[in-house]
This record gives C-alpha cells, structure tokens and sequence, in this order.
C-alpha cells in the first residue's frame, strides 16, 4: 500500500515540473509513457519514478 502512495505522489510531482524535469532528460526515458485521452495529455512516468526512487534510498542509505 506505502508503494502504491509514493508511486502516485511521485505521479504527481512529475506532472507539475514536467516542463522542468524534461531538461534533465527525466521524462523521456523509455519506460515513461505520454497519451492523450478527450483532448487532455496525461503521463505516467514508470522509468523516471523508479529512478528517482532508487536515486533517494541512495541517498538515504550514506546519510
């Protein structure tokens, strides 16, 4: 259930700072899928919230 609540926040975060997480190249990675459904864009970044995920129990694990 923590999965599933952290997978939808990250969801959300990566909707609002799309624009600016794309210049960090997150966002396009292969895993990360982009559709359009009754004229609204809707993404769903599996790849880059992995990533992410790995990248901060990283950081967690040294600090």
């Amino acid at each position: 259930m923590r999965w599933l609540i952290v997978f939808l926040l990250a969801s959300l975060v990566f909707n609002g700072l799309q624009g600016w997480l794309q210049r960090f190249g997150l966002g396009r990675l292969p895993g990360d899928f982009r559709f359009k459904v009754r004229g609204r864009d809707w993404y769903v970044p599996l790849t880059s919230s992995l990533l992410l995920t790995f990248l901060m129990m990283l950081i967690g694990t040294f600090l």
